[in-house]
């Protein structure tokens, strides 16, 4: 798994542990601690927006359900994700990544953004319900 999966395991232990009083606010957190000063990495917009997509639909344990992103899309291609997961666990990210594409008839070319890793990452550490 890669780096901002273990951002949102991170964020996840900051919120459910009460350091951080939101969701946005722990991600925010989680990625300066990993990315140091890296902030393009720390502002990335994907991963964020689907790691806060699953929070807001209630799917990660510890983390109520909520208003947390504005994203659609982000949102929605970790929504799809999860059921695809759940029935194929070892998926890697990228063939994670063309049966959500699939799934939700965008085109298979479409590149990812590190959004499957926030997934598999929650999935495998047993964080999503």
């Amino acid at each position: 798994m890669g780096k901002y999966g273990d951002a949102a395991v991170k964020a996840t232990q900051l919120f459910t542990d009460g350091k951080e009083k939101d969701p946005p606010a722990a991600w925010r957190k989680a990625t300066r601690q990993m990315f140091k000063k890296n902030l393009p990495s720390q502002k990335k917009s994907c991963p964020r927006a689907a790691y806060l997509g699953l929070c807001e639909s209630g799917l990660v344990k510890g983390i109520p359900t909520g208003n947390y992103t504005d994203s659609v899309d982000n949102k929605k291609y970790a929504l799809a994700a999860v059921p695809i997961l759940k029935s194929a666990p070892s998926l890697n990210g990228l063939g994670l990544w063309k049966k959500v594409m699939k799934h939700l008839n965008k085109p298979i070319t479409k590149t990812h953004n590190q959004q499957m890793d926030v997934v598999r990452t929650l999935f495998s550490r047993q964080l999503l319900q």
